[in-house]
């Protein structure tokens, strides 16, 4: 049995992973790799109230061998039209700014910075200017896209079942959409041959009460 001592990083992140499921960062969840405590892995639930309610975004924290003296590097990995995805983000919690890293800043304060700037509209490097509109589309889009990665699925099990419950009622609220729009457009087309059914009585009734008008006024002149 192995008597090395864990390292200064890894004691630490240990230590924050136990107070961020104690005390949550509200709308994030997040865990580390089983195999490697430096690589930890995030999932931003859309804030109601802003364009990527309703969204789940994933996310990397890669975290030094010096943590907590020296800051992680930041990826999103889902697209989320605030960031470009695969790319270390430039923010003052990250790697880009050693310069104003704090040791005393733990992963929650690092989680709730990130929610904090996404959800503002500050240009920085690795920020993407999109509209609103495109960041809802992306929010409506993400569940597919995430269901799709694997390592997401492991690591955050009931946010997958959550995100596969909301795909199968998305889905039957589609079909029950269509449904009623099949509906309304049998009731159309029927309503559309009753109109022509008495449309064309209606024509009937006037060619004969002219036929008859016509019949009277030769029998007049006959007579």
């Amino acid at each position: 049995m192995s008597n090395r001592k864990p390292s200064t990083a890894t004691a630490r992140l240990k230590q924050d992973y136990l107070r961020l499921k104690k005390d949550p960062v509200p709308y994030i969840t997040a865990e580390p790799l089983p195999a490697n405590i430096l690589e930890w892995h995030y999932v931003v639930c859309g804030p109601e109230g802003t364009p990527y309610d309703g969204g789940y975004y994933h996310g990397r924290l890669i975290f030094p061998r010096e943590f907590p003296f020296k800051p992680p590097s930041i990826y999103m990995i889902t697209p989320s039209g605030r960031f470009k995805t695969n790319t270390r983000l430039c923010l003052s919690i990250s790697d880009y700014h050693p310069d104003t890293w704090n040791p005393a800043w733990s992963v929650s304060t690092i989680l709730t910075g990130l929610l904090s700037f996404m959800i503002e509209k500050s240009p920085t490097l690795g920020s993407i200017e999109t509209s609103d509109y495109e960041k809802k589309q992306l929010a409506f889009q993400s569940i597919d896209y995430n269901l799709k990665n694997n390592l997401f699925k492991d690591l955050f099990p009931d946010i997958t079942s959550k995100m596969q419950e909301e795909l199968v009622q998305r889905k039957e609220a589609q079909l029950t959409a269509q449904a009623s729009q099949s509906q309304r457009k049998v009731s159309s087309d029927q309503t559309n041959i009753q109109s022509c059914f008495w449309n064309f009585i209606l024509i009937v009734g006037f060619a004969a009460f002219a036929y008859s008008v016509k019949y009277v006024m030769i029998s007049s002149d006959k007579q």
